[in-house]
C-alpha cells in the first residue's frame, strides 16, 4: 500500500496561485494551495533553481535573451490515507499557465510489525555560507533537515514519535561540530530544519556524516555522503560564485523591519488612490493630464518644476534618534532607508558621482550616516540597510540604458514641452554604470556599512563586481550581509510588494508595502483612517512569517522629517503585541506541514522546543478548536500550553487541551485572558524537556 510524503515539482509558470486536490484512498480529498512566480526575468529577478541565458521565441530559433527560469518546490502531502491520485490545478478560463516538468514523491515508510520508533531521515545536510563568532572562532552553519517518515496514521501510535531531546552533530575529514543541533519533537509525516555549527578546516574534499542521538546518547542513526564544502571567506565577481550566498541567520531570524520613503517627493507628498506619491515626478509628466498633473496645475502653478521642491525638503524637525526609537518599540529588527529614489537625489555623500544629494544641495546634511551612526552607537541590535534605485527617470546619462518608464534623459516641462527641466547637481561624468550607479553602490557598503543592499528595478548594473566587493568587506570586518532580488543579479531573497504568498515559499522572501494602503511615501489625500491598524500589522506580519517571509514595512516621512502620529501609533500598537507575543515570530521557522488551517483562522509556526498556533479569529465561549486539516499537530501528552499575553511569562497560566482521533485539537481558555489580548490570539506549546 503506498503513501506518499512529500511531494517534489519541478514548474515554469506565469504567475500563478492554485489548488492541487489530493485523492486518497478512503474517499477523502485534501487540498495543498500552490503560488508560483513568473518564469521570465524582466525587470526583477524571478530566481528559479533552473535557469536558462535565453528562450526561443515563437515555436523558431529566435532567442529572446531574457533568461527563464524553472523553480522547485517541495509540498508536504497528508498522509493519514493512502493517496490515490492528484488532480492538478485548473487553469481554463485565466491567462496563467502551469509547466510540471518533473514530479517526485518520497513514500512514508510502513514499520514491520512489533515495537514502534521514529523513522527518521536526514533529507538534507547542507554547508551553508553563514556562520557564527563562537570563543573566536568562525564556525560554520551546516543546515540540516531532519524527517520522520512514518506515515501520519501512526500520529497516535506510542513511540512514534520523538518527544525528548535528540541531539544531531556533523563530522567529517577536517569537519567537527562545536555546538549541535537539538531536536524535541518530531511527529510522524513531519521535518524540522536546524543548524549544526562547525569548525570546518576541509579544503573541499571528502564528504560528512550526520549523527543523530537520543536523549541516553544513544546513536539511534548516520547518514553520510554529504559533499562538504569550506566556508567561503573570499568572494569573486563570478555568477556561479555569488549564487551560493545566502541571507545571513540574523535576517532570517528578523521577519520584521521597518522601509523609510523619504526625499523631494515628500514636499508635494500626494497622489491619486491607488498611486505611489513617491512616483509624482514621473506622474507629473507622465501623462499630460494625468490627475498628479492637475494637482499640480492647481497647487502650485506651472511655473514651478519639480526640482524646485528641493528648496522646500528642510528635515527642520528631523530626529534619528526619534526615528530608531520608534522602530524599536514597533518590534522591528532592522530598517531599510531610501537612499536614492529613480528622481536621482540621494540622502548621502555621493561624491563626485554627481552633486544631486542632500549634501550638495538643500538642507546639506549626510541623513544616512546621521541614521546609520545613530543606529550603531545607540541601537546596536538593529540591522541598518539601504534601498538604492539603479536606474532614474530624467538623468541623461541613463539615457543609454533606458528601458521602459525609465528611459533617462532629461524631462520636457510638463506644462510646455519645448522647455527642458534641469536636473539640479548633475556633474559630468562618461558612462552612468561606471561612474555613478557603481562608486554609489559600492559607497553604500563600504562608507556606510550597510548590511542590506535593497535595489529597485534592476535593469543594466555591474552587481557582479559590487556583489563581490560587499561579501568581501562585511566578511573582512566581521558582519553578515545580505542583497535582494532587484539588483539584477544573483539576489539572496524575493521581494513582493502589496503581495503575500498564498502557500508556503521555502525560498527566502520579504514583502514590503506602506503604512498607506497604495502608497510608500507620504500622501496627505490619505485619510488617518486608512493607515494600517494593529490587527492588520500584526496578522499580515504573521501570515507573512508561516509562509517563509520577512515582512518590511514603510513609513512615509514628511518634509521636515516627522512621522505622523496616525503611522506612528499603529506601528507602537503593534509592537506592544510582539512585546507579550513575539516568541511566536522572531527565529520562528515554518511548519512544514501546513502554513495554516483550511478555513484561514489560524497560523503554525515552529521552533525546535515549541509550536505556536496564532488564532486571528477572537476565541469565545472558553474554548478553541484547531482543524488543521488531516495534518498531524506535533503535540503529545505532556506539553504545556500557554496564551501569551500582558502578563510575565512565568505567570502564564497552562490551559488544559484535547486532541481526538482525527486529530481535531480543542484548547481551553478563560474568556478573560482572551480579553486582554488584542489582534491575534498566540498560543505557544512548549515540550517537556526543553
Amino acid at each position: 500500500m503506498f503513501t506518499s510524503y512529500i511531494l517534489y515539482m519541478q514548474v515554469m509558470v506565469w504567475i500563478f496561485s492554485g489548488t492541487f486536490s489530493l485523492n486518497y484512498a478512503d474517499n477523502s480529498v485534501k487540498y495543498l494551495q500552490f503560488t508560483g512566480k513568473n518564469w521570465w526575468k524582466w525587470p526583477i529577478l524571478n530566481w528559479g533553481d533552473i535557469r536558462t541565458p535565453y528562450h526561443f521565441e515563437g515555436y523558431t530559433s529566435n532567442k529572446n535573451w531574457n533568461s527563464s527560469q524553472i523553480f522547485q518546490l517541495s509540498l508536504s502531502v497528508p498522509s493519514r490515507a493512502p493517496l490515490e491520485s492528484i488532480t492538478l490545478p485548473e487553469t481554463a478560463g485565466t491567462p496563467d499557465r502551469l509547466h510540471i516538468f518533473a514530479l517526485s514523491m518520497t513514500p512514508s515508510f510502513e514499520p514491520p510489525t512489533g515495537l514502534l520508533s521514529p523513522q527518521l531521515s536526514v533529507r538534507s545536510a547542507q554547508f551553508s555560507t553563514r556562520w557564527e563568532d563562537i570563543n573566536g572562532q568562525r564556525v560554520q552553519a551546516v543546515a540540516i533537515t531532519l524527517a520522520n517518515i512514518l506515515p501520519g496514521s501512526y500520529a497516535t501510535s506510542s513511540g512514534t514519535s520523538i518527544d525528548s531531546q535528540y541531539e544531531i552533530s556533523v563530522s567529517g575529514e577536517g569537519v567537527s561540530t562545536v555546538a549541535p543541533a537539538f531536536v524535541y519533537r518530531l511527529v510522524p509525516a513531519d521535518q524540522t530544519r536546524v543548524d549544526v555549527l562547525v569548525l570546518n578546516n576541509n579544503t573541499g574534499a571528502g564528504n560528512a556524516t550526520v549523527t543523530v542521538k537520543d536523549g541516553s546518547e544513544n546513536i539511534v542513526g548516520t547518514s553520510d555522503g554529504w559533499p562538504i564544502v569550506p566556508l567561503r571567506t573570499e568572494w569573486t565577481a563570478d555568477a556561479d560564485v555569488l549564487t551560493t550566498h545566502e541571507t545571513p541567520t540574523w535576517w532570517n531570524q528578523a521577519k520584521y523591519g521597518i522601509f523609510i520613503h523619504w526625499g523631494i517627493f515628500s514636499v508635494p507628498a500626494w497622489s491619486p488612490p491607488g498611486q505611489y506619491a513617491e512616483w509624482y515626478d514621473w506622474d507629473l509628466h507622465n501623462p499630460t493630464g494625468s490627475p498628479t498633473w492637475v494637482h499640480h496645475l492647481d497647487t502650485y502653478g506651472m511655473d514651478v518644476v519639480y526640482d524646485d521642491f528641493i528648496a522646500n525638503f528642510t528635515a527642520s524637525t528631523w530626529n534619528p534618534n526619534a526615528w530608531l526609537d520608534l522602530f524599536t518599540e514597533a518590534g522591528a529588527k532592522y530598517f531599510v532607508i531610501v537612499t536614492k529614489h529613480h528622481d536621482g537625489y540621494g540622502l548621502f555623500d555621493t561624491k563626485n558621482t554627481t552633486h544631486r544629494s542632500s549634501v550638495y544641495l538643500n538642507p546639506y546634511r549626510d541623513f544616512v550616516k546621521e541614521l546609520m551612526d545613530t543606529a550603531k552607537a545607540n541601537y546596536p541590535d538593529l540591522h541598518r540597510g539601504t534601498y538604492y534605485s539603479l536606474p532614474e527617470w530624467f538623468n541623461p546619462y541613463y539615457s543609454k540604458y533606458g528601458i521602459d518608464t525609465w528611459p533617462g534623459g532629461l524631462a520636457h516641462n510638463a506644462f510646455n514641452a519645448s522647455e527642458l527641466e534641469p536636473y539640479t547637481g548633475m556633474l559630468n561624468i562618461s558612462d552612468y554604470l561606471e561612474d555613478l550607479q557603481y562608486p554609489q553602490m559600492l559607497s553604500l557598503a563600504q562608507d556606510y556599512g550597510t548590511e542590506i543592499m535593497w535595489c529597485d528595478i534592476g535593469g543594466p548594473n555591474k552587481t557582479l563586481e559590487f556583489a563581490a566587493q560587499f561579501y568581501n568587506t562585511a566578511m573582512q570586518n566581521g558582519y553578515q550581509v545580505t542583497m535582494n532580488d532587484r539588483c539584477g543579479a544573483v539576489p539572496d531573497f524575493d521581494t513582493p510588494e502589496y503581495a503575500t504568498f498564498g502557500s508556503l515559499s521555502t525560498r527566502r522572501w520579504e514583502t514590503s508595502e506602506g503604512m498607506d494602503p497604495f502608497s510608500y511615501g507620504l500622501n496627505t489625500a490619505t485619510n488617518a483612517s486608512e493607515y494600517k491598524n494593529g490587527t492588520t500589522i500584526i496578522q499580515t506580519l504573521v501570515d507573512v512569517v508561516s509562509k517563509n517571509g520577512n515582512y518590511l514595512l514603510d513609513v512615509g516621512p514628511t518634509a521636515e522629517g516627522d512621522i505622523i502620529a496616525p503611522m506612528a501609533d499603529n506601528l507602537l500598537a503593534a509592537g506592544k503585541w510582539l512585546e507579550y507575543a513575539g516568541d511566536c515570530v522572531y527565529a520562528t521557522d515554518y511548519w512544514y506541514q501546513a502554513s495554516q488551517d483550511p478555513t484561514g483562522s489560524f497560523r503554525f509556526l515552529t521552533t525546535s522546543k515549541t509550536f505556536c498556533i496564532i488564532a486571528f479569529n477572537k476565541p469565545s465561549g472558553g474554548q478553541v478548536t484547531v482543524d488543521a486539516g488531516g495534518v498531524v499537530l506535533p503535540i503529545q501528552k505532556g506539553d504545556r500550553f500557554v496564551l501569551l499575553g500582558p502578563g510575565l511569562a512565568n505567570e502564564q497560566q497552562s490551559l488544559e487541551w484535547g486532541i481526538d482521533g482525527s486529530g481535531v485539537l480543542t484548547i481551553m481558555v478563560p474568556q478573560g485572558e482572551v480579553d486582554q489580548v488584542d489582534y491575534a490570539w498566540a498560543f505557544q506549546v512548549t515540550y517537556p524537556g526543553a
